[in-house]
C-alpha cells in the first residue's frame, strides 16, 4: 500500500505544481516592468523543471506485475 499513498501523494503535488507554473506564466505575461517579467520567468522556470522531475519520478516508480496481483485478488475473494 506504501507505493499506492508514494502514487497518490506525487500526483497531488504534481496538480500543485502545474498550477503554480500557469500563476507564474500568467504573472510573467502580463507584468508591466522588467523586473517584475525577469522574477515571474525565473520562478516559472524554475516551476517547470520541478514539475518535470516529479513526472520522472511518476514514471520510474515500479508497478506490481499482472501475476501478483491476480494472486492478491484470488486471496480476498477466497478470504
Amino acid at each position: 500500500m506504501k507505493n499506492m499513498d508514494d502514487k497518490a501523494l506525487l500526483e497531488d503535488i504534481l496538480l500543485t505544481t502545474k498550477g503554480a507554473c500557469d500563476l507564474y506564466m500568467h504573472g510573467t505575461i502580463e507584468s508591466e516592468t522588467a523586473n517584475v517579467h525577469c522574477t515571474f520567468d525565473n520562478a516559472l522556470s524554475d516551476t517547470l523543471k520541478m514539475q518535470n522531475d516529479i513526472f520522472s519520478q511518476m514514471s520510474q516508480m515500479q508497478q506490481a506485475p499482472q501475476q501478483q496481483i491476480d494472486q492478491v485478488k484470488q486471496q480476498f475473494a477466497q478470504g
